[in-house]
């Protein structure tokens, strides 16, 4: 791992508990540039691959914007219930986790479905790709009726399964798909209006000038 890393996390199907033998083991992560990499002309990448395989890290900075505008991948890291690596500011940023939400995610988790449904023949569905849309939308309906994600999925995990094997017609899962936009659209939601970007940028300035 780098030295660099303030949170790293396990996602993908391990997290959701949807792992099967052949599963990877998808790894999302924070790192922090150093401030004076800010001075430059050039400024420190916003994200990185590696050095893992299926390892994948956002620069501090763009990472609590994308948790500002309720990105599902992004919020989804923060209530991993793998974590790998945290350090000080890492442990910051999960108890910050509340403060990056809104209302606004009630939008962005049935658009992200919206995408992938959109993407997925009926004829010849990609059945892994069917089976994370429905899951997309579980966590998001759980988020807006808990004020968390539904990382893992418990009790749904053996009809995701069956969507992933191909053993539910595409008709039912394309009517659970429906139920669930209805459900996500139609229910009132527990998050605030606004995400708490007072807070985020406390933390942010903090994590800067400790890296000075």
């Amino acid at each position: 791992m780098s030295d660099d890393l303030i949170l790293s996390v396990v996602m993908g199907s391990r997290a959701y508990g949807l792992e099967t033998e052949d599963s990877d083991t998808d790894r999302r992560g924070v790192f922090v540039a150093p401030t004076a990499a800010f001075w430059r002309l050039e400024k420190p990448p916003t994200h990185r691959d590696g050095p893992l395989p299926e390892q994948f890290s956002w620069e501090v900075e763009r990472f609590c914007g994308l948790a500002l505008e309720a990105n599902p991948t992004v919020l989804e890291c923060l209530w991993s219930p793998v974590v790998e690596v945290i350090t000080p500011a890492g442990r910051q940023l999960r108890e910050l986790r509340t403060a990056f939400l809104s209302q606004r995610a009630q939008r962005s988790f049935a658009g992200y479905a919206e995408d992938q449904f959109r993407r997925i023949d009926p004829a010849a569905p990609k059945w892994k790709q069917a089976m994370h849309m429905v899951r997309l939308l579980l966590s998001g309906l759980h988020l807006v009726r808990h004020g968390e994600p539904l990382v893992r999925v418990g009790p749904h995990r053996e009809r995701l399964l069956a969507i992933r094997r191909g053993a539910l017609p595409w008709t039912e899962v394309d009517a659970w798909r429906a139920a669930l936009v209805a459900e996500l659209t139609a229910t009132p939601s527990v998050l605030p209006a606004r995400p708490d970007r007072d807070r985020v940028e406390d933390f942010l300035i903090g994590v800067r000038k400790e890296n000075l």
